[in-house]
């Protein structure tokens, strides 16, 4: 029985480190998409043509802190590369042509792994669901066993 228990809860330890992963998935990819539409748009930006001859602006507001923004003028005539953070407090500076291969490169990888999470999080769930039946098949024998043994 001990051992039956034992499993059980490896089985939901793993289970817990699956959905934590699959949460950071979920944060990551949008935030990758959001970058990659961003680039999109400086890039159409940049190739639209200008009829009155004014710099081509983009004004946006962006996040400073969780609870502060503040506005932004971009100047995307002279706007040729983006700073991505890569994590662990590093921030590389890249053309915008690679950074749109690094963002897809990111985003297809994590969608793959996203795949990869959810279908052993199913896997996960049937054996968890089959130890618990069997944990409970075991215990109800070792009643009916010690029932016996006491007539």
């Amino acid at each position: 029985m001990r051992m039956f228990q034992e499993r059980l809860q490896q089985y939901k330890y793993m289970e817990l480190s699956k959905k934590q992963q699959m949460a950071d998935l979920n944060i990551k990819i949008p935030d990758i998409e959001k970058n990659l539409e961003i680039i999109d748009h400086i890039q159409e930006r940049k190739s639209e043509d200008d009829e009155d001859g004014d710099a081509k602006v983009i004004e946006t507001n962006y996040e400073l802190n969780d609870t502060l923004y503040t506005k932004a003028s971009i100047d995307v005539e002279k706007l040729n590369s983006v700073y991505l953070w890569l994590g662990a407090d590093v921030m590389l500076e890249y053309p915008l042509d690679e950074a749109v291969v690094l963002l897809n490169d990111r985003l297809n990888k994590n969608n793959e792994q996203l795949k990869i999470i959810k279908e052993d999080l199913e896997f996960l769930k049937e054996n968890i669901t089959t130890m618990e039946v069997n944990t409970a098949r075991l215990y109800n024998w070792d009643v009916e066993r010690r029932k016996k043994a006491n007539s």
